[in-house]
């Protein structure tokens, strides 16, 4: 079966800015298409075309104008790829909510684009929480998520007035119930464990009991805290929820998970004699990282996912529950790009490690999960036969790796600049402060104009915070 991550737009012959001189080579006859392998710009945004020299254009400006302007490393970010995303998200998902998962990547910027676009956020802290109401993303469209939520995350949650908060624990109950001021309710969703294994690996896959999040179904602790919740006046159960965890690439768990969840929905209205009305399946919807790799049908599985929930309803004598969603890596991640420059090329036996100035405190994701990237040399026309190397970063450690086993020009050089596509998501917001090396910029592309979303972070930035003299 032939999975894509989102539809493209087509890339036209036409610049999408002046600065924009060069266009995207038509492609091969198809007799010839199987022997070229997929296109490696598939997973780059759409607005992505080729420029003379090798260099790339992403929304309308050059890749080595970018490095030069901000430096590097530095991420770039799509707006318009972003906004298109969103799009197919309601258009996929047309009578159910979507909320963008913020944990991905939040700025100022991102929370504003995704308000506009009509879509809800789910955030996990009081910190995310108020950099997207401060920015006047509307509070009664986020639900606040945690396994661990601080009085200060429910502090705030409650007086910023959040849509829905998401109980992950029996503890959570009380403690929030006695936080919400009289007179009132908060609208909540019990997080259930369906004991489904799904995820690219095993640190991100949330669905199963052997892991910190949510409320079994299998022992019987959802239904206990259902039953906990509708005893407390000052909390209104609107729904289930549920999170298998990320990098997904099937649709098969979804669907188990309806079928699981609809099952408990009976049971509520069994014992309880309530029908709740919402059902959220969270997200973790997989995206391509490398050319030829799978991703999730975002379109098929919003498709399946109606059948399944009305079917299982119908079985049940049940209405069907409103649905939400919630995609953060499928909607930023394919958004954004991120700029090395090579520092040295190393040598070793059989080996050839290509530092550049970034590393695992810009990305420290292959360190934790062993993922693979699809590093490009632009800005340079090589005409030597390209080797594999292992791309690394600037830092302290061995598995300081960004790219293992990757094929660049032979005469990769110090001061060649290197794009990683599939750079949005879980880059920034997972960024440390490792060697004080300080932590890239954002840069927003569209139109053929770029701004700053995000500024570096200066020396000057982390010897503020030390207070210690």
């Amino acid at each position: 079966m032939t999975h894509t991550t989102l539809p493209r737009t087509t890339r036209t012959t036409t610049p999408p800015a002046p600065r924009t001189t060069g266009t995207r080579p038509s492609p091969a006859p198809s007799a010839a298409t199987p022997d070229q392998g997929p296109d490696p710009l598939d997973i780059w945004p759409a607005s992505t075309v080729p420029l003379p020299g090798e260099d790339l254009a992403v929304g309308g400006v050059p890749l080595t104008e970018l490095a030069e302007r901000f430096g590097t490393p530095a991420y770039v970010l799509d707006e318009d790829e972003v906004r298109r995303r969103c799009r197919t998200y309601l258009r996929a998902f047309p009578d159910a909510d979507v909320y963008y998962a913020a944990k991905a990547f939040l700025c100022r910027a991102m929370a504003h684009w995704v308000a506009e676009e009509g879509l809800g956020l789910d955030v996990c802290s009081a910190g995310e929480l108020e950099l997207a109401v401060t920015t006047g993303f509307p509070p009664e469209r986020i639900v606040l998520h945690g396994n661990a939520k601080s009085p200060a995350d429910l502090q705030a949650a409650l007086r910023l007035g959040v849509g829905r908060i998401v109980i992950d624990s029996t503890s959570e109950i009380a403690r929030l119930a006695a936080a919400v001021p009289a007179g009132s309710r908060q609208k909540v969703l019990i997080r259930v464990v369906p004991g489904i294994a799904a995820g690219g690996h095993a640190k991100i896959r949330t669905g199963t009991d052997d892991q910190k999040f949510g409320l079994s179904l299998a022992d019987g602790s959802a239904q206990h805290a259902i039953t906990r919740v509708l005893g407390q006046s000052r909390l209104e159960l609107v729904g289930l929820h549920c999170h298998l965890g990320s990098q997904i690439t099937a649709v098969k768990p979804y669907l188990s998970a309806v079928r699981r969840l609809v099952g408990l929905l009976a049971r509520v209205h069994e014992q309880h004699g309530i029908t709740l009305p919402e059902l959220d399946l969270g997200g973790g919807h997989g995206v391509a990282y490398r050319p030829g790799e799978p991703a999730l049908d975002i379109t098929g599985l919003a498709a399946k996912i109606r059948a399944e929930l009305a079917g299982g309803c119908a079985a049940a004598g049940l209405p069907v529950p409103r649905l939400a969603v919630e995609p953060g890596r499928a909607i930023a991640g394919p958004s954004g790009v991120v700029l090395y420059r090579v520092l040295s090329v190393k040598r070793t036996g059989v080996h050839t490690f290509v530092a550049v100035d970034g590393g695992m405190s810009d990305n420290p994701r292959p360190a934790l999960y062993g993922v693979r990237y699809a590093p490009r040399l632009v800005g340079r026309h090589s005409t030597v036969a390209t080797e594999p190397v292992t791309v690394v970063g600037r830092h302290c450690e061995a598995g300081d790796i960004l790219a293992s086993d990757v094929q660049l020009p032979g005469d990769i050089r110090p001061g060649d600049l290197i794009a990683v596509p599939v750079a949005g998501a879980y880059h920034l917001s997972m960024a440390s402060g490792y060697n004080l090396v300080g932590r890239p910029p954002v840069v927003a592309v569209t139109s053929g104009h770029a701004r700053l979303l995000v500024r570096r972070e200066s020396l000057a930035d982390i010897q503020e915070r030390d207070i210690g003299l």
